[in-house]
């Protein structure tokens, strides 16, 4: 056997290894670019508000993106992936977005005002949809607990909010067009905190048109 043919193979199959290893690998957030808000709170809200844990499925709190594929299958990029655990990505971007919108700090974590009621938010995501080409969908069900902290009275209020955003383009723009999502869904979420803090009676918001 021609020993040459064998040291040239040698040579080639590293280089094809190489080649596929060094695929860059992309990196994702849900955070949006922190900006100045359009319009400041007239003054700061007569709570304390608690940003609680995330839940997100199972099938999509991966490190990689998880797009789906016609009707019952899904696809893990291995070279695309967040920056963080899905989860984490889901409630820090809410957060930044509610905090700019409720003109107030997140307090988890952080010690209390005694005397001041102390409002809490828990986000249940059921679906987050990536679909490349066609769009990007939320499914989440959020509940609202305002707390009296001298008489520990406590009002809740569930809701459920679905929103669908279009797209055409590729996994940068459906990543874009989730921010945009979570930009929507603290939107509904503020408006709906600044009419249920004094009028519990005044439930959840109705949905909107185009909403999905």
């Amino acid at each position: 056997m021609n020993a040459k043919p064998l040291r040239a193979l040698a040579l080639v199959m590293p280089l094809a290894l190489a080649a596929c290893a060094s695929e860059p690998t992309g990196y994702h957030t849900l955070l949006a670019p922190q900006a100045v808000p359009d319009r400041l709170p007239v003054a700061a809200p007569a709570y304390q508000f608690e940003m609680q844990q995330v839940r997100m499925p199972v099938q999509v709190d991966q490190p990689q993106l998880v797009v789906r594929q016609g009707q019952g299958s899904l696809a893990i990029l291995e070279n695309e992936r967040w920056s963080g655990p899905l989860a984490d990505e889901f409630h820090d971007a809410l957060t930044q977005r509610l905090e700019q919108r409720l003109g107030t700090r997140d307090i988890a974590g952080l010690p209390r005002t005694p005397g001041v009621p102390v409002l809490s938010l828990r986000a249940d995501v059921r679906r987050f949809d990536t679909v490349v080409g066609q769009y990007a969908l939320v499914d989440v069900v959020w509940s609202l607990s305002l707390t009296d902290t001298t008489t520990k009275q406590r009002n809740h209020l569930t809701c459920s909010t679905l929103l669908q955003q279009p797209t055409t383009g590729g996994l940068n723009e459906l990543v874009l067009a989730h921010q945009q999502l979570i930009d929507r869904l603290a939107s509904t979420i503020a408006g709906t905190v600044s009419h249920w803090v004094t009028t519990p009676s005044s439930g959840c918001p109705s949905a909107a048109p185009g909403a999905a």
